[in-house]
């Protein structure tokens, strides 16, 4: 029996895709660094800000002072622009109400910095109540590694197979894989079908409505 849900962020929750992009792309710009496509960053967002950095920059400027110092240029703009260009994915906001409604326990898993995830769940879902929002720290590591989908089974007071983990990449999929929770992949994100396949979704959906469904056909 599903009772909890532990949802990603970035790619589930929020499309922030834009937003991402294009605060990468102002810091980029603002250090004589090439911009990326938009779409690029479908793949380089989700395995956390390091992993971003690294992807977006040139070749050449992947070393440790270079990322270092964008990777301060980058956030000081995310700090100022963080809830420009995002917004809940349509019937999100419906999906949580009504999971709400029914008594279901929630929860927020993101490799996105800890700070940066609860500034963008209060502000998107200030009627919505979150038992646990958890981003990347520095004694989180970062998704797949099930340590912090662990440490939110335990304050939901829930096992591990009363929880279903939906997200968008591959690394939300292997996290609930390792963490024996229900792995539902979400198309209306950042990824395709075959990745979220390949790493071991039990259930790929087109769009929130569908969650409760789902969810009635494992508890039937």
């Amino acid at each position: 029996m599903i009772k909890g849900y532990i949802f990603d962020l970035d790619g589930t929750l929020l499309d922030t895709l834009a937003s991402l992009a294009h605060s990468f792309n102002r810091a980029l710009s603002s250090m004589g660094y090439p911009s990326q496509p938009v779409d690029s960053y479908r793949y380089f967002i989700g395995d956390g800000l390091r992993k971003a950095v690294e992807r977006c920059l040139p070749v050449e400027a992947r070393n440790e002072a270079d990322i270092s110092a964008f990777t301060q240029v980058q956030q000081a703009d995310y700090q100022a622009n963080w809830r420009n260009d995002a917004q809940p994915y349509d019937g999100i906001a419906e999906l949580l109400v009504q999971l709400s409604r029914q008594g279901k326990r929630l929860a927020v898993l993101s490799n996105k910095p800890h700070a940066f995830a609860l500034l963008c769940v209060d502000y998107f879902f200030p009627d919505i109540e979150f038992d646990l929002v958890l981003g990347h720290k520095l004694d989180v590591p970062l998704k797949p590694d099930p340590t912090g989908a662990r440490q939110i089974a335990r304050c939901l007071d829930l096992a591990a197979s009363e929880i279903a983990l939906i997200g968008d990449t591959w690394t939300d999929m292997s996290t609930a894989v390792a963490g024996g929770m229900l792995p539902i992949g979400a198309l209306w994100g950042f990824r395709d079908y075959e990745e979220l396949k390949n790493a071991g979704a039990r259930h790929i959906i087109k769009h929130p409505s569908e969650v409760i469904a789902v969810i009635e056909g494992e508890n039937s």
